[in-house]
């Protein structure tokens, strides 16, 4: 009786010409799709550059490094808008991230089915809000109250650190930060519930077979092994808080400077982008800077989330960088 040799994996393919002009076709295609993300990419960069040429020859990287913006004498920089930027987004996640994992995990490990359906529909329900909705309510409600009601016990509290110093403003950094985590919680928190669902249940049921308590469990078995997902949860909600416009033009209070204190005016490259365009006439320098200030927004947006990448690779661990 004869033996029947091994399939090995991978030589098996269909006899049916057909079915293998499928299979080449699907591949093509699918590839198609991943290079027009990079396509889509080039071609907006290149795009600004182009937009922005006449201000890069005139000013060159004296304009990452400058503070000047003064339409009328023709000098611009673009370093008080890199710091609004990075740090209204570092305040947004810095209040985002811990309240947006923590209602994940509850949500998948903690609340009892009646009250979890209903507020995954609120949390949904706030990520559809659109954003000039939710900087018209801050305009008009939050940075009024936050300045008369909490800014003042802040300063009171914590004063003796620089960031907390100086005449408060209820249109700041701060409010644009916290505008910010408003609209970054509702994204990091499903993407997170959806990473800690896809958990395995045989990773808590051997936690819990060792004896170990809920906590243990979670922070073990649980975050342990989502970690890398939550990691880029969290870079997807830095990428919308980087690029966010309307919400945060209507409460930093537009201030083209550079101040220690975070109750003292900003302003981010999306937010003078908007301002400014409308009045930019065609062909002038002024124009061209803010296609460069689209292009160093760009640029931020890559670099970030470049060097996130980078920071995931070297402390995930070697069991974190084998996981596919």
């Amino acid at each position: 009786m004869s033996e029947t040799a091994p399939i090995r994996p991978g030589s098996w393919r269909p006899k049916r010409g057909g079915a293998a002009v499928g299979d080449h076709v699907f591949k093509w295609l699918t590839l198609v799709m991943a290079l027009a993300v990079f396509a889509l990419i080039g071609a907006i960069g290149w795009q600004l550059a182009v937009g922005s040429r006449e201000a890069m020859s005139r000013f060159g990287w004296h304009f990452l490094v400058s503070t000047d913006w003064d339409p009328r004498r023709q000098e611009f920089g673009a370093l008080p808008f890199i710091y609004g930027t990075l740090v209204s987004s570092a305040i947004a996640l810095l209040i985002a991230v811990p309240i947006s994992i923590a209602a994940a995990l509850f949500l998948t490990e903690l609340a009892p089915p009646w009250l979890r359906q209903p507020v995954i529909t609120l949390i949904e329900l706030l990520a559809a809000v659109p954003s000039v909705i939710l900087g018209f309510w801050g305009l008009s409600v939050m940075a009024p109250w936050l300045g008369q009601h909490v800014y003042p016990h802040l300063q009171a509290a914590l004063g003796f650190l620089p960031i907390f110093r100086g005449a408060i403003s209820p249109y700041c950094t701060l409010s644009a930060g916290l505008i910010l985590a408003i609209m970054v919680i509702p994204i990091v928190t499903s993407v997170s519930r959806e990473i800690l669902r896809s958990v395995p249940g045989l990773q808590r049921e051997a936690a819990y077979a060792l004896g170990a308590t809920r906590w243990e469990v979670t922070r073990i078995a649980v975050l342990s092994y989502a970690k890398r997902g939550l990691f880029g949860a969290v870079i997807l909600g830095l990428g919308r808080a980087l690029g966010e416009t309307m919400a945060v033009t209507m409460v930093i209070g537009n201030s083209a400077q550079i101040v220690a204190s975070l109750f003292g005016s900003g302003q981010t490259l999306s937010s003078e982008i908007a301002n400014e365009f409308g009045e930019a006439l065609p062909g002038t320098v002024f124009l061209s800077t803010l296609f460069e200030l689209g292009l160093v927004l760009l640029g931020v947006t890559l670099v970030v989330n470049a060097l996130a990448q980078l920071v995931l690779k070297t402390f995930a661990g070697p069991t974190a960088k084998q996981r596919p």
